[in-house]
């Protein structure tokens, strides 16, 4: 395989550029200069994506680019830096790659000798974890948790962890999911984050029973992170 470091690549460059979870404040200079500067964008949602660029007077052309026609259409994705020599890629919010689209495409760009540079920036995780108050020096994230098939072994597993761990969920399956997790990690401390930077951000932190009663009492809405405290015996047993 060929080695392809920064700036050596003529075959163009995808940048992947993180946008606000939430808040349109929360995006940097540069992506926003980056998005001016390419000569198309690959978005999850056009319609969410347009929004964010009219506010910031971004005119770029915009191509779909999500989990159902990633696969399908990859190579006719590489095909665009034929035309064009830079491209964005942008999911709804956060991140692409991190429970978002992204990353097949990454692969084949570098696989194809393209450029890829990957811009710091939002993701829901992060501010989760930090404002939890649990450890986080050492934390692990999953991600969404599967709907069937291994969700049960995956819940266990995550259980017996030490470090601090981080889920995202559906608001429809919050209380589900945190009842399920009860019956394996038990009392033990957690953080619901909802909304993080979104005018109704709400943060409700507690033991796991807690935090179920409060979310069993009200409709759940937006986007949620689940940040659970690690498995104190198992952390116990190793500093023995």
């Amino acid at each position: 395989m060929a080695i392809v470091t920064k700036n050596e690549s003529n075959m163009g460059k995808l940048f992947i550029v993180p946008t606000p979870i939430g808040n349109l404040e929360d995006i940097t200079f540069r992506a926003v200069r980056i998005l001016n500067e390419v000569d198309l964008i690959l978005a999850e949602d056009t319609r969410v994506s347009k929004k964010l660029l009219s506010h910031y007077q971004i005119n770029k052309p915009l191509i779909a680019y999500h989990q159902h026609n990633e696969h399908q259409q990859l190579e006719s994705f590489i095909s665009y830096f034929t035309r064009y020599q830079q491209i964005a890629l942008i999911s709804d919010a956060g991140t692409p790659g991190i429970s978002d689209p992204g990353f097949l495409l990454i692969r084949a760009c570098l696989k194809n000798g393209i450029e890829v540079e990957c811009l710091p920036g939002a993701t829901a995780f992060v501010p989760a974890l930090v404002g939890s108050g649990l450890p986080c020096d050492r934390f692990y994230f999953y991600g969404f948790l599967p709907h069937k098939k291994g969700r049960q072994t995956t819940i266990e597993h995550l259980c017996t962890l030490p470090e601090t761990v981080i889920l995202y969920e559906s608001p429809f399956r919050l209380v589900k999911t945190l009842e399920q997790l009860r019956q394996v990690a038990g009392e033990r401390q957690f953080v619901v984050c909802r909304e993080l930077t979104k005018i109704y951000e709400e943060i409700v932190r507690g033991t796991l029973s807690e935090v179920i009663d409060f979310f069993s009492q009200k409709t759940i809405k937006g986007e949620i992170v689940i940040v659970m405290q690690g498995n104190i015996a198992i952390k116990k047993g190793t500093d023995k």
